[in-house]
């Protein structure tokens, strides 16, 4: 009990969270599938963490599990190939689910609460070196960038994420047949709205269509470090 009490503070997850900017949220990347077994546990993390205004945590389900009985019906092969991206870049030669990248910096195994909790608050923290606004404007979003310091060489992507907030999926074969589980934050989109050199200020107007939430990325390209982050209003 005082490890699991433990966990749910360092979470943040009993209380509110005060002083921190909900404008600038630390991103959590989730690779998971409906066909893994051990994954349920970090989805359920997901779901803690979707409660915390500091966190933007999104869900991303892969497809290499599918052969195995349950084809997700969530996964897209962009989120492998995202979550490859991210193992080239840090050197890993495989990719595992569940797995958790923190501001596209940071592997971390999913379902491991304090680890995860760590890694959220060495970057809850940090300064972001651009400012990034976004402003929903009927069916489109103007996204707005400034350097704050000076920024190295180096190419920007400016990514619109869409996702929905919940789905439930009674699962019928597979690993994990017989259950109903509930997923948080399910990416149901990922795409490049601009690239940004950093070397001045940037706007630009999206189509964002639909009821969907949508929340929007600075990265170094292809797969570094999340310099900014915001929710669209």
């Amino acid at each position: 009990m005082k490890l699991l009490a433990s966990i749910v503070t360092a979470l943040g997850l009993a209380l509110p969270v005060y002083g921190q900017t909900a404008a600038e949220p630390v991103v959590v990347e989730l690779y998971t599938s409906q066909g893994c077994s051990s994954c349920p546990p970090a989805d359920a993390l997901l779901h803690k963490l979707a409660a915390r205004e500091d966190v933007l945590p999104l869900a991303l389900h892969v497809d290499y599990w599918d052969y195995i009985g349950w084809k997700d019906e969530f996964a897209r092969p962009s989120h492998t190939q995202r979550q490859k991206g991210y193992a080239h870049v840090g050197g890993r030669r495989m990719i595992y689910t569940p797995q958790m990248i923190i501001m596209g910096q940071d592997d971390v195994v999913g379902a491991d609460a304090m680890e995860v909790a760590d890694a959220i608050a060495k970057h809850k923290d940090q300064p972001r070196p651009v400012s990034l606004e976004v402003e929903r404007r009927g069916e489109e979003l103007v996204i707005r960038l400034q350097p704050r310091v000076q920024m190295p060489d180096g190419k920007l992507v400016v990514q619109l994420v869409r996702y929905t907030p919940e789905r439930t999926v009674s699962i019928k074969r597979g690993e994990l047949a017989g259950r109903t589980l509930s997923y948080s934050n399910v990416v149901e989109d990922w795409a490049v709205a601009a690239e940004w050199d950093g070397a001045g200020d940037l706007e630009v107007s999206v189509a964002a269509p639909g009821d969907l939430p949508a929340a929007v990325l600075v990265q170094e390209a292809p797969f570094g470090r999340i310099i900014a982050a915001a929710r669209a209003d």
